[in-house]
């Protein structure tokens, strides 16, 4: 039930695969040096360790609960957040003007993934404060960062994203929620807001809810959306806390996993009306909230990348220490399950997507940084571009992969993994939300599609798939089995990739259902042909520093041989996926809706 966060594989995909010393180099991350990063994760990794990882069993089983209106979070979280915040780990990537750290996002997505892989349901509430910060960011008046930000970068203060609403889910032109001007700047809100998370809770003085509404004369469906901030407690113009809001927990509800995080259904207005004031201009509000929503969607990658990482960690453990049966090469008595071959291939099929996965979002979070520090603008775009078009494969692909993974973390401890006290159930029913909220995997899907690949008409994955060709022609010089192996495999998925991108793009408006029935194909494609790539980069690394004789050999051979299994294993599946959305369309829109 322990946790012990991977620290040697974070600092080097940090250091050798996504560019901290590039990124140490740029304007405004002077502070991120090597030596400061290794000291902020270490710091981080105690944290967490030490003070949340052992709250995620316990607050499984007696979770928040919701009474009279107020909601009481699970035991020890109240008091993990005071520390959390006073250590200033929500502040680690936000401005220092408010109170932040400053940091690059290279910096803080190990934090994020080691909080996540410590307790999701714990470090769900700095994940909706995070994205509550980077919209008052870009569209909050000097007024709104003023009064908001520094008590929300110091955990003073929570925040809150409200998109969802009982008649409209993913489909936000159904918003219903009313937003009525009182002629003095302010609005008065009324409507229901469902699937809030931490929308109620004891552990901060007050919540800061963003929330989507309409107001009177606005035009219908999504063009006439614009955010709001309501605040659970009015501020005073002293920054003090006021009245009490006429915004309510009127329920939370009860989950398959994350339990002690909770999720609130939300009513505003029942008592003459919520009061809140506009973020930016009337009718951009879904614009605003995108924000939002890319920030939270990078961070769920990393939930998935965290809950899979712990899960691993807890299935090696068992492995080891769990003796069932001899040896099939034979041997005196009962050995331990980590030495049957097909443990074997789930463990290192575990470790090598979760490897994967982390380097690729690692590698994402140093382009970000890129295209917000680099002095230069196209340069900033351009990484933009690409950084944009990875957002929906970290998110998408990763939840997906963690699902794959806690699943075999279930079968890796056989019948104890069917029991609620070995903890690997919990992993494998707190991953299916991942895959779910923050946007589908089909809406991830459909993003990828429509607005990464066909907007510019597949230019910035052609661009990806071009750095992917140059690791390739690096991998064929390096000789060796195993180079030859992934080599083999990341031509052959690159291949598939761009094959694909080609139909996407060529397809769109000829045949748009054929092409969106492959989305989340081509969505698991992207994702295990770019880990491939990465996983390739961090091999080819690994046998430099060997031929030079550095650092820990055993790491280096490791490294080696996980991209060598990816390769074979994960990689090789890119030929059929191709298939599948090239000429798998016709299959999947066969049957008429009476047929099913």
């Amino acid at each position: 039930m322990s946790y012990t966060a991977p620290l040697k594989d974070m600092l080097f995909v940090m250091n050798e695969l996504a560019g901290l010393a590039t990124i140490n180099a740029l304007p405004g991350c002077e502070d991120a040096t090597a030596d400061t990063a290794e000291a902020v994760l270490e710091e981080n990794a105690k944290f967490c360790s030490n003070v949340v990882a052992p709250l995620n069993h316990p607050s499984d089983k007696d979770p928040s609960f919701w009474h009279d209106g107020q909601v009481t979070t699970a035991k020890g979280f109240k008091e993990a957040f005071k520390a959390f915040a006073e250590a200033g780990w929500q502040g680690v990537q936000h401005p220092t003007e408010f109170g932040g750290q400053g940091l690059p996002k290279l910096l803080a997505t190990p934090c994020i993934e080691m909080l996540n892989a410590a307790s999701i349901s714990f470090a769900l509430v700095a994940l909706l404060s995070d994205g509550a910060i980077e919209a008052l960011l870009t569209a909050g008046s000097n007024e709104q960062k003023a009064t908001y930000l520094e008590p929300l970068i110091s955990g003073k203060w929570t925040g809150t994203m409200n998109l969802t609403e009982p008649q409209a889910g993913s489909d936000l032109a159904a918003v219903r929620t009313r937003a009525v001007p009182q002629g003095d700047g302010t609005f008065k809100v009324f409507g229901t807001k469902i699937f809030i998370t931490y929308g109620e809770h004891d552990m901060a003085e007050n919540i800061v809810h963003l929330v989507l509404a309409r107001t009177p004369d606005a035009p219908a469906g999504v063009k006439g959306i614009s955010l709001f901030i309501v605040p659970k407690f009015m501020v005073n113009a002293d920054g003090t806390l006021g009245a009490r809001n006429d915004a309510h927990c009127v329920s939370i509800e009860h989950k398959l996993g994350i339990k002690a995080s909770p999720t609130a259904v939300l009513q505003f207005g029942d008592h003459g009306g919520a009061i809140g004031t506009l973020v930016g201009e009337e009718n951009r509000g879904l614009e605003y909230m995108f924000i939002m929503m890319n920030a939270a969607r990078f961070g769920v990658g990393m939930q998935g990348i965290g809950l899979a990482d712990r899960s691993y960690q807890e299935a090696v453990a068992f492995a080891k220490d769990r003796v069932q049966s001899r040896d099939l090469a034979g041997s005196a008595g009962p050995v331990s399950i980590i030495h049957h071959p097909d443990v074997r291939r789930m463990l290192m099929s575990m470790r090598s997507q979760v490897e994967a996965a982390r380097a690729l979002a690692y590698v994402g979070a140093g382009v970000s940084d890129v295209a917000h520090h680099h002095p230069n603008a196209d340069i900033r775009a351009a990484n933009l571009a690409v950084y944009e078009y990875l957002v929906p494969i970290i998110k998408g692909w990763s939840t997906e992969m963690s699902q794959d993974v806690t699943r075999d973390g279930v079968q890796v401890h056989g019948g104890m993994g069917f029991i609620e006290e070995t903890g690997a159930a919990q992993h494998y029913r707190d991953s299916k939300i991942l895959t779910i909220y923050e946007g589908t995997t089909a809406i991830q899907a459909n993003d990828l599609v429509g607005r990464k690949t066909v907007r510019d008409g597949g230019a910035v994955a052609k661009g990806i798939i071009g750095q992917v060709r140059a690791v390739e022609a690096q991998l064929a010089a390096a000789g060796g089995a195993d180079f030859k192996a992934i080599h083999r495999a990341l031509s052959e998925g690159s291949v598939a990739l761009e094959a694909v991108v080609d139909y996407v793009a060529g397809n769109m408006k000829t045949d748009i259902k054929g092409v969106f029935s492959g989305s989340v194909l081509y969505l698991k494609l992207a994702g295990i042909v770019l880990g491939g790539w990465v996983m390739a980069r961090a091999a080819l690394v690994a046998q430099q520093k060997l031929d030079a004789g550095e650092g820990d050999a055993s790491f280096y051979k490791a490294k080696i041989a996980t991209a060598r299994f990816f390769a074979d294993h994960i990689l090789s599946q890119a030929s059929g996926l191709r298939t599948a959305i090239v000429e798998g369309s016709a299959g999947v829109l066969a049957l008429s809706e009476d047929q099913f």
